[in-house]
Formats: C-alpha cells, sequence, structure tokens
C-alpha cells in the first residue's frame, strides 16, 4: 500500500479526490445558478432576498477553494473548466429565474443534490481514514441541512 505525505492510501485518496472534484463542479453550478438568482431576483421581496443570496453565494464561494484546496492537498488536481463544472453536473441549472418562489425552491434543489454527494464523500473518507475531508464534509453537512430547513420554512 502506498502512503502519501499526509498518511493517507494514495489509492483510497485518489477516489476521494474524484469525488471532491465532482463536488466542486456541482458547487460551481450552485454558486453560478446564485449568481444568477441574485442579479435577476424581482418583485417585493427583492430586498430581502437579493441580501441573502449575496450571502449564500459569497459562502458557496469559500466551499468552493475550500474543496480545490482539499484536492490538492490529496494529490490531485481540482477541475477547473466550465466543460468540467456542466458535464459533471447534477444540480439543476438554473436560467432566467427572476421570481422568489422559484429562485428558493432551486437552491432547496440545489442543497439537497449537493448533500447526496457530501454523505457519499463522508462514507469514502470515512474509509480512507481522511479525517480533514471528513470534518469538512461533516461542517457542510451541517450547515447546508440549516439552510434548506430554513428556506422550505419560508417557502411555506
Amino acid at each position: 500500500m502506498a502512503i502519501n505525505s499526509i498518511g493517507l492510501d494514495t489509492k483510497k485518496t485518489k477516489d476521494v479526490a474524484n469525488d471532491l472534484n465532482n463536488l466542486l463542479a456541482n458547487f460551481q453550478i450552485y454558486y453560478q445558478n446564485l449568481r444568477g438568482i441574485h442579479w435577476n431576483i424581482k418583485g417585493k421581496r427583492f430586498f430581502d432576498l437579493h441580501v441573502k443570496f449575496e450571502e449564500l453565494y459569497t459562502d458557496a464561494n469559500v466551499k468552493v477553494d475550500e474543496i480545490a484546496e482539499r484536492v490538492l492537498t490529496l494529490g490531485e488536481t481540482p477541475l477547473h473548466t466550465f466543460e468540467e463544472y456542466v458535464a459533471n453536473a447534477q444540480v439543476p441549472i438554473g436560467k432566467n429565474i427572476s421570481q422568489d418562489e422559484k429562485a428558493v425552491t432551486l437552491i432547496v434543489d440545489s442543497l439537497s443534490e449537493l448533500l447526496k454527494i457530501e454523505r457519499a464523500i463522508l462514507d469514502k473518507a470515512g474509509e480512507a481514514n481522511d479525517e480533514g475531508t471528513n470534518s469538512m464534509m461533516s461542517d457542510f453537512i451541517s450547515e447546508q441541512e440549516k439552510t434548506v430547513w430554513m428556506m422550505k420554512a419560508w417557502l411555506s
């Protein structure tokens, strides 16, 4: 068994990094969706939602960087082209969404997909004894579960 510079099995960490690259691609789509709804939102809730969407895309941008840096830490290369992002996207792509409920539903649907990917990474990282990735996924999951709950409460 080959061990990398952070003490983990290279075969297992390559698998984790591949899954992180999939998450990275999906986060980039989610990020761009958030930018789009931030720019295009209209209606009586504009001011509140415009600010909230900016908060969410700023957070997503930080997470994109963290994911890419984790891929590098595991010894692999992060995806970095729009072609790769779209090819790997499971998150729905939102286009020309300006209505409040459609925008918030896009966020809920996107986070639901991200949570599925993150839980699968959490399992695989656990098998690889990769506590760094585990910790990152646990943090992402708990934050996103709360956001889903809040968005669904808003939709009710």
